[in-house]
């Protein structure tokens, strides 16, 4: 046996040690929050164990066998080619959807702007275009947003065409859930606002933002948040959901197709004014 099937083997039997010990042991009546509880213990533990009897063995190495002894306990597949297998489609979904997302968005978008000289274009898009030199904003503009597509903060950009030449006048998160990356997206939210950009997100699952604090990350005016982190948040949902700045849409996305608009023909008109207390008027 090699030290790497060691420590592997180590690893399993005591992420499951760990987790069976205080699944025992911890007083906590509800079943999930108990299951929650262990498996943190049971992570971080039997990585620390793992790193001082393995100290050759690259901790990230470490982290990745746990996880799958993390699958295997949840899952209750004991097979290691099966657990890989789901391991592998999770990995591929995580990196397929968020881009599938973004290019349903664009092309939803794109239909409603038809008939009007606006487009939604992807951050590879606008890359493409800066590198041809098809970017008609000033020169300020251009240098930040050729600082904002290397470091790929925002997924999609609102344009206006000008036969081959395009202004870009917003930028645009997309994001499958609220929660993912949320604290690090608000910030650039916030700059790009500054700079006198539209900078609205658009969500398919905001379940999150039922809790207090992603709703004030987004609308501001608490002490914690005291700015907004967008001009607006559009939600895919069915639901009825209006609240100060975030917004229910369905799939023709209606509202966030009237406030782009709004915020188009104010760029173009008052760009000066165009800081994070604006809204399209109603």
């Amino acid at each position: 046996m090699t030290i790497l099937e060691e420590a592997k083997g180590f690893c399993f039997e005591e992420y499951l040690r760990i987790f069976k010990e205080n699944k025992d042991s911890l007083q906590i009546k509800d079943a999930e929050k108990l299951r929650i509880a262990a498996q943190k213990i049971a992570i971080k533990e039997a990585c620390v164990n793992a790193m001082r009897r393995f100290p050759a063995i690259e901790p990230a190495l470490i982290w990745q066998t746990i996880y799958v002894a993390h699958v295997r306990a949840f899952s209750n597949i004991d097979d290691s080619a099966t657990i890989n297998k789901i391991i592998s489609a999770d990995n591929s979904w995580k990196k397929s959807s968020g881009h599938a997302f973004e290019e349903m968005i664009r092309d939803l978008s794109n239909l409603s702007f038809a008939k009007t000289n606006i487009r939604m274009i992807l951050q590879r898009e606008l890359s493409l275009l800066l590198h041809e030199d098809r970017i008609e904003n000033e020169v300020r503009d251009i240098s930040w947003l050729k600082e904002q597509v290397k470091s790929s903060v925002f997924d999609l950009y609102l344009v206006l065409q000008n036969d081959e030449k395009f202004s870009v006048y917003g930028c645009v998160q997309s994001k499958t859930s609220i929660r993912d990356r949320v604290t690090r997206d608000r910030e650039p939210s916030i700059n790009a606002m500054k700079a006198f950009f539209m900078s609205v997100a658009i969500v398919l699952d905001g379940d999150f933002l039922k809790l207090p604090k992603f709703k004030n990350m987004v609308n501001g005016n608490v002490p914690e948040y005291d700015l907004n982190g967008w001009h607006g948040m559009y939600v895919f949902t069915n639901e009825q959901l209006e609240n100060d700045r975030i917004h229910g849409i369905d799939i023709t996305m209606d509202t966030f197709i009237q406030d782009a608009i709004a915020g188009a023909k104010f760029w173009k008109e008052q760009r000066q004014w165009f800081d994070n207390k604006w809204r399209p008027a109603k």
